[in-house]
């Protein structure tokens, strides 16, 4: 008996996020309907924004190439990772979660003394192994090759046993009525892990993820403490945000 579309939607989304990328004929054979019937699931979740189709397949939005990924809004990103790294103290304790402009904070705390920092990141941990005077602590967990991170239940236990002042949240997507978003629910079981040990929670990203949904919601923007974003945000979503009575900074 075949899967009923919504089902199907989900169970493509969750392979995604494990496996990184999939091909039409695997899901047709594993979810039990036609090719056709596949390529319009495919379609469908495309215009969502929650994944990339390929030839033959797709791949999750989070999977492309990781320099084309920090190549996107790259002037726009550097500037919010630096507006977050000037939060950062000297021998500040802080979290950094996955994703490129959360990776580009680590590159603005190079003369920072003794920061350490708290990552679910293998993006973050290759940043912040150039710098001598930065001590990272990686959590466990499972690699998830779509987004470059640590997660699921060791993950989720690792986290248990830190607290820190300052954590870092990417977004795949997020505004003042749906809050952050992403695509996979292993990332925002984790997510709200990493926030439940934070004093303050920022979301650092650029303005193109603004009115974006994905998949996943992981929390609404009054759990933050404060968003950083470019000042590329149309008038209306500006206003949006600076109603929000968080701590917004537009850099």
């Amino acid at each position: 008996m075949s899967i009923e579309r919504s089902e199907r939607e989900s169970l493509i989304l969750a392979r995604l996020a494990r496996e990184g990328s999939l091909t039409v004929a695997s899901l047709s054979k594993q979810l039990g309907v036609s090719e056709v019937t596949i390529r319009a699931d495919l379609r469908t979740l495309e215009e969502q924004g929650l994944l990339a189709r390929t030839h033959g397949g797709a791949e999750a939005t989070g999977y492309r190439n990781v320099l084309e990924r920090q190549l996107q809004h790259s002037a726009e990103k550097s500037r919010i990772a630096a507006a977050a790294a000037d939060l950062v103290r000297d021998n500040d304790v802080i979290l950094i979660e996955a994703g490129t402009t959360c990776a580009e904070i680590v590159a603005y705390l190079g003369t920072r003394r003794g920061v350490q920092i708290l990552t679910n990141s293998t993006l973050v941990l290759r940043q912040a192994r150039l710098y001598p005077s930065i001590t990272v602590v990686l959590t466990g967990g499972t690699f998830n090759r779509a987004s470059e991170s640590l997660v699921g239940p060791g993950a989720l236990a690792s986290l248990e046993a830190f607290n820190v002042r300052l954590a870092f949240f990417g977004t795949d997507g997020f505004s003042a009525e749906r809050g952050l978003t992403t695509a996979f629910a292993e990332g925002a079981e984790v997510i709200r892990a990493m926030r439940a040990r934070a004093t303050e929670s920022w979301l650092v990203a650029d303005s193109s993820k603004y009115g974006k949904a994905g998949f996943v919601r992981v929390m609404g923007l009054a759990d933050l403490t404060g968003v950083i974003t470019d000042s590329g945000l149309e008038t209306e979503s500006r206003a949006e945000l600076s109603n929000s009575g968080l701590d917004v900074r537009f850099v």
